[in-house]
């Protein structure tokens, strides 16, 4: 079973996959969105395509793990996912996914430009090994 890793920004999905035995979690893209409805034909696609069963999407919790107004965003989102996708979605904990996304970028000594064209989706890849982990795969 394929998994997605999802990392909501504000105008931003970044998204990653698994590889088919659900073990290795890869960035896919980023998708731009005004309004979430504008993510639904492309991720429904997705989903569909690749045989998805589960998605991780992140929770961004403060230091503290107090709930900010970020984390209310991803858990209304979660909603909307839920109201129109028959797949499971789990909420993974992803305290400082970005960061570490970031710094995988910088490792591999990309560009400044590149590196704001796919930290989301990498910093999805950093939540879906975290679900992966978690599942103890």
């Amino acid at each position: 079973m394929r998994y997605l890793g999802l990392d909501l920004g504000t105008k931003t999905l970044g998204i990653a996959i698994t590889d088919k035995l659900g073990l290795i979690a890869n960035p896919l893209k980023t998708l731009k969105f005004n309004r979430y409805e504008d993510i639904l034909k492309p991720l429904g696609a997705l989903i569909t395509e690749e045989q998805v069963g589960e998605i991780a999407l992140g929770l961004p919790k403060n230091m503290d793990n107090s709930l900010g107004f970020a984390s209310k965003r991803s858990l209304e989102f979660k909603e909307f996912l839920e109201s129109h996708f028959d797949i499971p979605i789990n909420l993974v904990d992803e305290r400082l996914s970005t960061v570490e996304a970031e710094h995988y970028l910088l490792d591999a000594d990309m560009s400044r430009k590149k590196r704001k064209d796919i930290i989301d989706a990498v910093a999805a890849s950093v939540i879906l090994n975290t679900y992966i982990r978690m599942k103890g795969k």
